[in-house]
């Protein structure tokens, strides 16, 4: 598990996420139903990614996001949430 401190971060596990499934920043675009722009935007760690279309592509990905708040720890994952 890793400590994410800032978007760059996300947009380059992102990017390794789409390279290793062999999928180019169209295919993902059309599969998670986002612009190609977006995730054009969102692998270079753009500040203003809306969180909703972040949410569309790391479900899409099977990235599983977890957040913590004192001690409680929340998930979004995989393609089933």
């Amino acid at each position: 598990m890793r400590r994410l401190t800032n978007i760059k971060q996300l947009g380059h596990i992102i990017h390794q996420a789409r390279k290793t499934q062999n999928l180019t920043q169209k295919q993902l675009s059309a599969a998670s139903g986002v612009g190609e722009r977006f995730i054009r935007e969102l692998e270079q760690g753009k500040i203003s990614c809306h969180i909703g279309k972040v949410l569309q592509v790391t479900n899409m990905l099977g990235i599983n996001l977890l957040i913590e708040d004192s001690g409680n720890v929340y998930e979004h994952g995989g393609m089933d949430s």
